[in-house]
């Protein structure tokens, strides 16, 4: 079977009301980018990449697919290693291999589908259903509003949510405790630090959190910053998570290898597609560290994610958006399987999923056109819209 085409899809949405507010700023809107892989032989595959959307598109459609059509679909590690070194003289991390990691979850997808077996049994796995955590209650002026959220996480079946900090050490520990005092026993919370905290800092508040049972300190620094990860690890206070802007084997490695994590967090339309995630969650467990895939911003991502974390020893959960972010809850033909806080994935072939045509058209980003100003969280483009 042959590749046939590839082409990418950038989805935009504007967010209702003024949007919310977390250390990235005030988000406005969300934004992602399908990649769709078609064969000779009529199938199709999707991918996922969250990066930026113009560069995705010069780097899938007029960089590599010219490289891959004709090629057989078959030989995914081949490919990949194709891919990898027509971009490595300008990629490695980033944006390139963001690219060709969605290109790698069409063709997983692809092969799924070809051989009639979902994505997860294919990498070895057996049980479809995945446990996941509610990501959300952003920053809230009224820790009331924060609060009648994790309720809902609740009432949803969550055992464990996410909470992003990183505003200031007084409205952080009033935060946490609001939270607490509405979970009790019956959940933990997960906080993010959103690479806002310093060596001195991180390691106080590393105490109040270990006093509150948190169930893990992500991304206290920025990413570079792989030393102070490790020194913040020694401490063995409370456990350290980081790795949604890691990229490939090669990035992983070295935070396993110096100690800087306890919970790696890849993402497989980033660090590289199914096949680094699956190479890194293996990785991990031979360092004895949990998996708890990101995901941010489309259900192919968090499918793809799920299918992985399925299929690993070592893979603990998944990340669930919680925000109301319509390429997630909206995109595919069949609403998510979630109940009680777990991801049910399709017994259906390849990823067990196909995104609405309807949802396409109404957030499609003609091809012509570049992606808008906006912050998009993670992603800001345009001066006005700057934290």
């Amino acid at each position: 079977m042959l590749i046939r085409d590839i082409q990418v899809l950038n989805l935009h949405y504007d967010l209702p009301n003024e949007g919310f507010v977390c250390a990235e700023g005030r988000t406005n809107a969300r934004l992602t980018s399908l990649v769709k892989v078609t064969t000779d032989e009529g199938l199709t595959g999707w991918g996922s990449a969250y990066s930026h959307p113009d560069v995705l598109r010069v780097i899938v459609e007029r960089h590599l697919r010219p490289y891959l059509v004709g090629e057989q679909c078959s030989d995914i590690e081949a490919l990949w290693r194709k891919m990898y070194t027509l971009t490595r003289w300008y990629g490695r991390k980033g944006v390139a291999i963001s690219a060709l990691g969605a290109i790698d979850i069409a063709l997983w997808d692809i092969r799924g589908k070809e051989l009639g077996k979902p994505l997860y049994q294919l990498l070895g796995g057996t049980d479809p259903w995945v446990n996941a955590y509610a990501s959300g209650l952003l920053w809230q002026d009224d820790l009331a509003v924060l609060q009648a959220e994790a309720q809902k996480h609740m009432a949803d079946g969550f055992t464990t949510m996410k909470m992003r900090l990183g505003r200031d050490p007084e409205y952080d520990r009033a935060a946490v405790l609001a939270l607490r005092e509405v979970l009790a026993d019956k959940g933990r919370i997960a906080v993010d630090g959103t690479h806002r905290y310093t060596l001195e800092g991180a390691s106080q508040f590393s105490h109040f959190l270990a006093s509150q049972d948190v169930a893990w300190f992500e991304e206290p620094f920025p990413p570079e910053d792989v030393e102070t990860y490790s020194q913040l690890r020694e401490q063995r206070i409370v456990p350290v998570a980081a790795g949604e802007n890691e990229f490939g084997v090669q990035g992983f490695r070295e935070l396993f290898r110096i100690g800087a994590v306890d919970v790696a967090q890849p993402d497989a339309s980033r660090t590289g597609g199914v096949s680094e995630v699956f190479k890194i969650g293996q990785l991990a467990a031979s360092y004895g560290i949990d998996v708890v895939t990101h995901t941010w911003n489309d259900a192919v991502a968090l499918v793809a994610n799920a299918h992985v974390v399925a299929a690993l020893t070592n893979g603990t959960m998944i990340e669930l958006d919680r925000t109301g972010n319509p390429f997630i809850d909206d995109l595919t033909v069949a609403p998510l399987d979630i109940l009680d806080g777990r991801l049910r994935l399709s017994d259906a072939p390849g990823l067990g999923i196909e995104p609405r045509p309807e949802a396409l058209a109404r957030y499609l980003v003609p091809p012509d056109q570049t992606v808008q100003d906006g912050n998009y969280a993670d992603l800001v483009f345009g001066k006005d819209f700057q934290p």
